[in-house]
Formats: C-alpha cells, sequence, structure tokens
C-alpha cells in the first residue's frame, strides 16, 4: 500500500463511515487517489458473456452507487466496473446511521436501502462516461413501489442503453420483502420479464443475476434452474449475509447485510456449489471477502470466472484492486494456467 494511501486511509477511519465514503469519491474525482491505469496480460484477459476484459478483478455494487467516479475508476486497474443499485425514483434510503465497520472483523454492515438519484440521473453519468473498461448497472426496486418486478424493467428500460450489462439484486436484505424474489415463481416471472424487456433496447446486453448467500441448497438448485431456463447470462455470488457467526466487532449486531472476511466460506461454498449446479452453462462471478489474491484465486478456482470487491478496500485501500490482478498473473504462471479460464473450477471439491 502506498504511504499517501495508507495516510489517507487512516485519516478516514477517524470519522463517520458514510461521510468518509463520500470524501473518498470526492478525492477520487479530484484526482488526489494514485491511479495504475489498465493492468492485464494475456492470461488475465477474460470474455464474460460476450464482455472483453482486461483482467477478471471488478468493482462490486456499492461502491459507486450514483456513477459518479466512473473516469478515475476506470483507471484504477479493475477489469469491469459494477454501480447501482439504481432504482426508478430516487429515494433516501435507510435512516442513519446505516453503515457500520467491523475493523477487528475486517467487516461491514450495511442497512442502506437502496438510496440513488434514481435512474434517470444515473442513465446520463452511465451515458456521459469515457471508453474503457465493461461497466454494469445493479437494477434495484423502490422501497414504497407495488410492483417491484416492474421496478427492474423500468431500470432496464432508462439505462440499459447506456449500460454493458445489468444485474438483477434481489438479494439485498435491506428493502423488506426483497429477497422473497429468489423464490422460483417469483425469480421466473421478474426474469422473464426483464429479459424480454432487454428486447427494446437499442444493443442486447448480458442480463446477470445477484443471489444471497443464505439460501439453502434446495432454495439454490431452484435458482440455478430458473436463470438457465430463461437464459440469464451469468450469477453473481453473492451478496452479503444475514449471519452473524464468530463477529468480534463493537457493531455485530447492527441490523443489515454483512460483507468482508467473515462471508468469503460461506460466499465461496455457495459458488462451488453453483458451479456444480450449473456445470458450465453459465459463468459465475465470485464476490464475498475478497480481500487478497489468495481470495480472489480461491474463487477462481471454486468455480467463478471473474471475481468482485468492496469492503477490503475500506481497510487496505483501492490500490488493492491492481495489486490483486498483478500477482494472480503470476500465481497462473506460476501454477502452469495459460489464462485464467484454465483455472475455474480446478479445485471446487475443496468447497463441496
Amino acid at each position: 500500500m502506498k504511504l499517501i494511501e495508507r495516510a489517507g486511509l487512516a485519516a478516514l477511519r477517524r470519522i463517520d463511515p458514510e461521510t468518509a465514503h463520500g470524501l473518498a469519491l470526492k478525492a477520487l474525482n479530484r484526482g488526489l487517489v494514485p491511479l495504475p491505469g489498465p493492468v492485464t496480460s494475456p492470461r488475465l484477459t477474460i470474455n464474460l458473456a460476450g464482455l472483453d476484459m482486461p483482467n477478471p478483478i471488478g468493482l462490486a455494487a456499492g461502491f459507486d452507487k450514483n456513477a459518479e467516479a466512473l473516469a478515475p475508476l476506470m483507471r484504477a486497474g479493475f477489469g469491469f466496473l459494477e454501480v447501482g443499485a439504481a432504482t426508478p425514483k430516487a429515494q433516501p434510503g435507510n435512516p442513519k446511521p446505516r453503515l457500520f465497520r467491523l475493523p477487528e472483523d475486517r467487516a461491514v454492515i450495511n442497512r442502506f436501502g437502496f438510496n440513488n438519484d434514481g435512474a434517470a440521473d444515473i442513465g446520463a453519468r452511465l451515458a456521459a462516461r469515457p471508453r474503457g473498461i465493461p461497466v454494469g448497472l445493479n437494477l434495484g426496486a423502490n422501497k414504497d413501489s407495488a410492483d417491484r418486478a416492474g421496478d427492474f424493467v423500468r431500470v432496464l428500460e432508462i439505462c440499459g442503453p447506456h449500460a454493458d450489462f445489468a444485474t438483477v439484486n434481489v438479494s439485498s436484505p435491506n428493502t423488506e420483502k426483497l429477497r422473497d424474489l429468489q423464490g422460483r415463481a417469483a425469480l421466473t416471472a421478474l426474469l422473464q420479464g426483464v429479459i424480454e424487456a432487454r428486447k427494446s433496447l437499442p444493443r442486447p446486453i448480458p442480463i446477470f443475476l445477484k443471489i444471497a448467500p443464505d439460501l439453502t441448497d434446495a432454495e439454490l438448485a431452484d435458482v440455478a434452474e430458473v436463470a438457465m431456463h430463461v437464459g440469464i447470462d451469468a450469477i453473481i455470488a453473492t451478496n452479503t449475509t444475514l449471519s452473524r457467526d464468530g463477529l468480534a466487532g463493537l457493531h455485530r449486531d447492527e441490523a443489515g447485510g454483512l460483507s468482508g472476511r467473515p462471508l468469503f466460506a460461506r460466499s465461496t461454498r455457495v459458488l462451488a456449489h453453483l458451479s456444480k449446479l450449473t456445470e458450465g452453462w453459465m459463468p459465475l462471478i465470485g464476490v464475498g471477502g475478497v480481500g487478497s489474491v489468495e481470495d480472489a484465486y480461491a474463487k477462481i478456482r471454486a468455480g467463478a470466472l471473474a471475481v468482485q470487491l468492496y469492503t477490503a478496500m475500506v481497510y487496505q485501500g483501492l490500490s488493492l484492486a491492481a495489486d490483486i490482478a498483478r500477482a494472480l498473473d503470476a500465481r497462473l504462471a506460476r501454477d502452469g494456467f495459460d489464462t485464467v479460464v484454465d483455472a475455474v473450477g480446478s479445485d471446487r471439491a475443496r468447497w463441496l
């Protein structure tokens, strides 16, 4: 970690987490954060659902909810970005405080509740971004919506022409009853509606599905079957968890979704199980507790073609993405893999 980055992180950790996050985005936009530019090699390049990526390390949704820092983030060493979640109408989200650091656990609990500027503003920022790595949008539903399935369609219609992929997010624990949409019948109807809406876009874009880590094996099997049946292009495993097992942090009992290191094993087991269920029918993206090259490599060998990170950057800084990408290149070479694809699922059995 660079000295300037270490000093910046130390300063940010002295203030309220949500305020600190806003300041970090402003620092990015003002050019105060050193950026490495593209990180790539023949071993690292992948094609995920038709999208060419310079490396498989992505930024998870939630870091840049409103697509405010796309230009600098595209130069931060990631292979792809996901912004949002966006809802049809702007909404403030849940009351503050709603973001809590658990440094002893290298974790975070949030209960934001899809606070965002709304699809129109986010879509405009996506349209104005520079060319470069793929940028996708996480689709959400308004808290007060009477038709949450319809909300996903509306956001896709507004923002889809300006995004490279869209993620159906039915796995956030912070919007009441949202996770109910992961049931077989509701999920089938929702995804079919989104896939149908995609036909109206000027260019079809891949549709991903983000799932929770708290599904039972039977529920996960239903999700996999539905996703393959309706033609989803990739699955992101996983979102935050409601579990609080083994936490030591002062804020461990706060309501919301837990992310970071404690989620790693749980999310990786779900990923490996999903890899077995889908057996190569669609690419998988591993997210949850990725904080090192070892974590990223483990996700890939458990079945992920790409990974995403967010919470670890709270403690290790934005340079983490480029550091992991470079180290992954060396790790693949060490183990005799010519490409990332060759390593996918090579150690899946360990997690089953």
